[in-house]
């Protein structure tokens, strides 16, 4: 069987050809098109790595997010100890990229996956670490690990009532920790957390209160290292990561933060969630992407429809955010007040316009987004543009 290979014209978002100094406005781009902007881009990068050394994080930003080769090596550049993945084939996809070491944040069952990560270690081909959370994972790794010749790295994942996967007891974690400790083919390195689902830093507090409960006990029952990894992720609660492991396990772990949507951050859910919301005087993230889409349709009054819907923007948490207007001759004004996306089609959205804003066809509207983990997929090639709208840039994508 053959594959398929993109070619430039099977590529939306951007017209083949052009030259060095495109713009996004030059006919460079053909919309709907979503792009990044570069100063906001580097700054939240930036932010967040020096955030970590602040703290004494090791960082594996996660890479679901974006799926970008070109993405993952500028927060590698920026000192990021790995990349953090949630599946198999994103997995695979990183090393492709030449990631070295990487974090699975899931229990990896896939016969065909486990045995690629036994294949990659057994040929020194770098780290790879993933969740253990039942005899089965375990198991199963093992099985492979031994195949090999190999010990494969992993860390028990410790969830919490409610939460998405990892044990929920910590006897059931101390028991599943002996399990990986005594058989042949596995090496217990530490333990996985999440707290992303949480509601409250008060519920974070009582959970990571568990972790290190459970941390400590592991290792005074000799299953751990002398230094293990204790890892834990996302956007929200990076503050409480620094704090309630990172500062209480000073010295006596490798504590490793996994946040992946603050590359890009959003003008919608991690506008209220980003932890830099209680610690402002720590750094700042802002809203790197945009999608800017032509109005197609003006029906009837106080109604544009435009040239974007849900195979262009993400809208599980939340509807793209009107920003600006720029008209046919080019002039751009602020419209956030002023409009609001009330439905997506496949193709189009549905724009509720205030009195005295009235676009006509042709002219194009730019979006933020909310919640990028669901909004890079949707591109496979985003441009990267400056504050004077020039091209610097193709980030590429692979889900």
């Amino acid at each position: 069987m053959s594959e398929t290979i993109a070619a430039p014209w099977a590529t939306k978002g951007l017209w083949p050809g052009g030259g060095e100094d495109r713009t996004l406005f030059d006919g460079s781009v053909a919309f709907p098109a979503m792009v990044l902007r570069e100063r906001a881009l580097a700054r939240n990068i930036r932010s967040l790595a020096d955030f970590c050394t602040r703290h004494d994080l090791s960082f594996a930003p996660h890479g679901k997010t974006t799926m970008s080769p070109q993405l993952f090596a500028r927060q590698l550049a920026e000192g990021a100890w790995g990349i953090t993945v949630a599946m198999g084939h994103q997995a695979r996809a990183a090393r492709g990229f030449g990631v070295s070491r990487i974090l699975i944040a899931n229990e990896v069952l896939d016969p065909a996956t486990l045995r690629w990560i036994a294949d990659e270690a057994a040929g020194g081909a770098g780290e790879i670490l993933f969740l253990v959370d039942s005899d089965e994972g375990s198991a199963a790794a093992a099985r492979e690990g031994v195949r090999a010749g190999v010990e494969l790295p992993v860390l028990v994942d410790i969830g919490h009532a409610g939460g998405r996967t990892g044990v929920r007891h910590p006897d059931e974690a101390a028991r599943l920790a002996h399990i990986v400790h005594d058989i042949e083919g596995v090496r217990l390195a530490g333990v996985s957390s999440y707290e992303g689902g949480l509601r409250s830093v008060a519920e974070v507090t009582d959970y990571f209160d568990g972790v290190r409960a459970i941390t400590r006990r592991l290792r005074l029952e000799g299953v751990l290292p002398e230094r293990p990894i204790v890892t834990a992720g996302g956007s929200a609660y990076f503050d409480r990561v620094a704090v309630e492991l990172g500062e209480a396990l000073a010295g006596d772990a490798q504590v490793i933060l996994r946040s992946g949507a603050y590359v890009s951050h959003d003008d919608g859910v991690y506008v209220g969630k980003t932890a830099f919301n209680r610690i402002p005087d720590e750094g700042r993230l802002d809203a790197a992407l945009e999608i800017w889409a032509h109005v197609v349709s003006v029906p009837e009054p106080g109604i544009a429809i435009i040239g974007m819907g849900k195979r262009d923007a993400p809208y599980d948490e939340g509807m793209p955010v009107p920003l600006r207007q720029r008209t046919a001759d080019g002039v751009v004004s602020e419209i956030a007040d002023r409009a609001a996306v009330t439905k997506l089609d496949d193709q189009h959205a549905y724009l509720s316009c205030e009195d005295g804003f009235a676009p006509r066809p042709g002219d194009l509207v730019c979006f933020g987004i909310s919640h990028p983990c669901t909004a890079f997929d949707k591109w496979r090639r985003v441009p990267v543009a400056d504050d004077h709208d020039r091209i610097t840039e193709i980030i590429d994508t692979y889900f």
